[in-house]
């Protein structure tokens, strides 16, 4: 056995994982572009970029160098009462990228924290203080949807729910109700009434508990962790607009959409709508390092000025807008103009479309479907959640033949590093279905 698996084995912890019976983890020494070497060499394909974080390609030359120069400058700061060049820097960039609306919806201030969870939990925070700083104190209830997934943290869990998840811990859960999202597939005729029906009982819910909802939170235009469900623009806007009319406060958890990975640089902009609140993180910093960020309105950021801290936002990290994350950051999208990063993006959504009347013939395919770089599909038989026998079986068999694709229970998805080759995208949809077929050979 390896002395790293020997030492792990010893001592770490590892998420997602039943220690009791699942095999020792792989063994990685170093990456580059869309690929992992483990320690005996071995090349495997990272088609899931490493947890949805990597969006340029592993050891990319310019982030090295970013993250390098800002070592030898400055590698922390604590953020509260300094500030520091990389994080006005990113902060200016990300307002000027992310979708604007009116005047008033204008998403201007950028909050920092450090992942995915509290980039969220930020946003919850803000905005159920917001309506007390207003003097609205009956505003304690969040509007979530079914599937959809915001992260690990307490808010997070609670907005969470749809996602089946956290059943453990529903009783230290906070106030949240939960309405239908209108998934759609290619091929699917029945999107429109799916979506009428849904919007119905968000409307219902809504004026049920007028005056008593801090805000709605959506992963807009696709559900990620839920099992890569995706809606149409035509819903998205039509959960917006509801929102409005109720004054409610929109949050987006764009942690998993953000930076291109459904086509344009945010999924919001598929609809043409802007959220009160947005939340960021994994692709931030092109999967270096830890950062996130909540972007809120004007709106939103004027509510807690006072001459009284009372109604300061008294939240924070340790490692809040860190020097070396923003300077990663802020390289990163300048890339996406100087790579070209959107034709990369057009190319492999291309593909992926061009796959899908091959994914339609299978018999034990159902619900394929593409958005930008992301290629999704059910098992027909649709059984068995997270770690189902079949999706670990599809896991194994995956990684033994040089491929990271980790089914989501009976999804099976890609989301490659945008530098990913033609070459490439086609030994993984070989390997996909090559997969397919021994979990048919296995009776699973």
């Amino acid at each position: 056995m390896n002395k790293i698996i020997e030492r792990d084995r010893a001592y770490t912890w590892h998420p997602y994982t039943q220690h009791g019976v699942e095999p020792d983890p792989i063994a990685i020494d170093r990456a580059k572009n869309a690929s992992l070497f483990d320690v005996e060499g071995r090349e495997i394909l990272d088609l899931i970029s490493s947890w949805w974080t990597c969006l340029h390609g592993h050891s990319h030359c310019e982030l090295n160098e970013a993250l390098a120069a800002q070592a030898e400058r400055l590698p922390h700061i604590m953020f509260a009462g300094f500030t520091h060049a990389p994080a006005v820097e990113l902060a200016e960039a990300l307002v000027k990228a992310v979708p604007q609306g009116q005047p008033n919806e204008r998403l201007a201030r950028v909050f920092y924290s450090d992942n995915g969870s509290t980039a969220v939990e930020v946003a919850l925070k803000l905005a159920y203080q917001y309506w007390r700083n207003r003097g609205e104190e009956g505003r304690n209830i969040f509007v979530s949807f079914e599937g959809g997934y915001h992260g690990d943290t307490l808010g997070a869990m609670s907005v969470g729910t749809g996602s089946g998840f956290f059943n453990l811990f529903t009783d230290l859960m906070c106030a949240v109700k939960t309405v239908p999202f209108a998934e759609t597939w290619d091929g699917d005729e029945e999107a429109e009434r799916r979506e009428d029906a849904a919007l119905t009982a968000l409307k219902t819910v809504l004026q049920a508990e007028r005056g008593r909802i801090a805000a709605l939170i959506i992963e807009p235009m696709m559900q990620g962790a839920g099992g890569f469900r995706i809606c149409r623009p035509e819903f998205l806007r039509g959960v917006c607009d509801a929102a409005r009319q109720e004054d409610i406060l929109i949050i987006f958890d764009e942690v998993a959409t953000g930076f291109g990975r459904t086509g344009p640089l945010f999924a919001s902009e598929h609809a043409g709508v802007t959220p009160d609140l947005m939340c960021l993180s994994k692709g931030l910093t092109g999967g270096y390092l830890p950062l996130a960020a909540t972007v809120a309105s004007e709106r939103i950021y004027s509510a807690f000025l006072d001459e009284s801290f009372a109604k300061a936002f008294a939240h924070g990290h340790s490692f809040t807008a860190n020097p070396l994350a923003s300077a990663v950051a802020v390289r990163s999208l300048a890339l996406f103009e100087k790579e070209q990063t959107f034709d990369r993006i057009k190319r492999i959504e291309q593909q992926h479309r061009a796959i899908l009347p091959e994914l339609k013939k299978r018999r034990e395919i159902t619900r394929s479907r593409v958005l930008g770089t992301i290629l999704a599909c059910n098992l027909a038989d649709g059984e068995g959640g997270y770690k189902s026998e079949a999706s670990l079986f599809l896991k194994d068999w995956y990684l033994a033949h040089g491929l990271n694709i980790r089914p989501l229970g009976p999804v099976i998805y890609l989301m490659p590093p945008y530098c990913i080759t033609g070459q490439e995208l086609r030994r993984a949809y070989e390997g996909l279905f090559a997969g397919l077929d021994a979990l048919a050979s296995q009776g699973l």
